[in-house]
């Protein structure tokens, strides 16, 4: 495994409950700020195998980016279930729930 996996998958396994991030953030996080796709193809391989909180990555601009219907209401249920209040069908407000990405110095 690359020290990007690795560390992507730190750092999305350390996201709060109750908060986000967007997956642009977390490539940026881990010095790669172009690598965006890469984290989700992350998620997608390993979530399971490492109990990746999936759910609490979204994209830039506060939506959940998943096109499947199934998996979208899943989300979405999992976000709300942890106090995430939709503004819309598909959104959040980022500003009250993106998590500072600042705790990464502490790790």
């Amino acid at each position: 495994m690359t020290d990007f996996t690795m560390n992507v998958i730190n750092i999305i396994q350390n996201i709060p409950y109750g908060k986000v991030m967007t997956y642009g953030q977390i490539a940026k996080a881990v010095d790669s700020p172009r690598s965006a796709r890469q984290v989700v193809r992350i998620l997608h391989s390993m979530s399971e195998k490492y109990g990746l909180p999936w759910h609490r990555v979204i994209n830039s601009k506060g939506e959940i980016g998943i096109q499947d219907e199934e998996m979208f209401l899943t989300q979405k249920m999992l976000l709300e279930a942890e106090g995430v209040i939709f503004k819309t069908e598909r959104s959040i407000s980022i500003k009250d729930y993106l998590w500072d990405v600042n705790f990464i110095d502490k790790l």
